[in-house]
């Protein structure tokens, strides 16, 4: 995790789905010195993504997180999830145009 204001990170969760593009995309964010925090899953042993939307929601909605990436086997459950969340608008993106 890279060390920044709290506030700024971009908090990151998934389920056993989304662990090989989640651990992509931190290499990525590691690249360019994007703060981020990984909040879990951890591996691709079998994961309820419900816990992992939640806490990321949270964490934007609350400010503690300016964005947030979800990800998860399909992603829909997590997009209805977020979407509970005052000031939080997740969508489902299924490829780089969108």
């Amino acid at each position: 995790m890279t060390k920044a204001d709290d506030s700024q990170k971009i908090w990151i969760g998934n389920d056993h789905g989304g662990y090989e593009l989640k651990q992509k995309i931190i290499s990525l964010l590691d690249e360019r010195g994007i703060p981020f925090e990984d909040v879990g899953s951890h591996s691709s042993d079998i994961a309820r993504y419900p816990h992992f939307a939640v806490r990321v929601a949270k964490a934007v909605s609350d400010g503690e997180a300016e964005r947030g990436i979800l990800i998860c086997s399909t992603g829909i459950g997590m997009s209805i999830i977020a979407n509970k969340f005052e000031r939080v608008r997740a969508a489902l993106c299924t490829s780089t145009y969108m």
